[in-house]
């Protein structure tokens, strides 16, 4: 077995436990568990020192696994995730399937669908989608590399991925566009 997928395979396990993991994405560095584990995300929420009002992120690995959890996909949301040039996440209103806590107060949610190839097999593999916030306590810079992290962060989660360790390069947040059931699109941050 490849330490590539020994580390995801180790991630997955300890997320199938509820545990949390930092993982690299196809943006920063991310926190992440199991998004259909309430217990898994209140930890999350601890972690970051993040009020649960505020919605965190889930990644997937296919159109099919979003159109499990959110109820009605409209057509300008796959077009949109479609055409994007950079990470787009899209929050969508009739999330279904998923932990409570990660739900918005107006039923929506926030998901991803990641083409980063780490971040892609890792959701592949666990068969659910992912919470992705930002590796960072909440208010602080994003962790954009491995050598980014805040040790208080790498000594809260029950596993850390190996895979990217070495990455030194400018990663950024992904977009955010809303688009609720009437199709109406409204961009959150660029």
């Amino acid at each position: 077995m490849t330490p590539y997928d020994k580390d995801i395979r180790q991630a997955v396990e300890v997320m199938r436990k509820g545990g949390v993991i930092l993982y690299p994405t196809d943006t920063v560095w991310g926190v992440g568990c199991d998004a259909t584990n309430p217990e898994a995300v209140a930890k999350v929420y601890a972690i970051k020192q993040r009020q649960d009002s505020k919605a965190m992120i889930c990644l997937v690995d296919s159109d099919a696994r979003l159109q499990r959890y959110v109820r009605n996909v409209p057509a300008v949301a796959w077009d949109v995730m479609e055409l994007a040039v950079k990470p787009t996440t899209v929050i969508l209103d009739g999330a279904v399937n998923l932990a409570p806590n990660l739900i918005a107060e107006d039923g929506s949610v926030a998901m991803r669908i990641t083409k980063e190839p780490f971040s892609k097999e890792l959701c592949y593999r666990f068969q659910k989608p992912i919470v992705s916030t930002s590796a960072n306590i909440s208010g602080m810079q994003p962790a954009q590399n491995y050598c980014d992290l805040d040790p208080a962060l790498i000594e809260a989660v029950d596993y850390v991925c190996t895979s990217r360790r070495q990455e030194k390069k400018p990663h950024t947040p992904s977009s955010i566009i809303k688009i609720d059931v009437s199709s109406v699109v409204t961009i959150i941050r660029k």
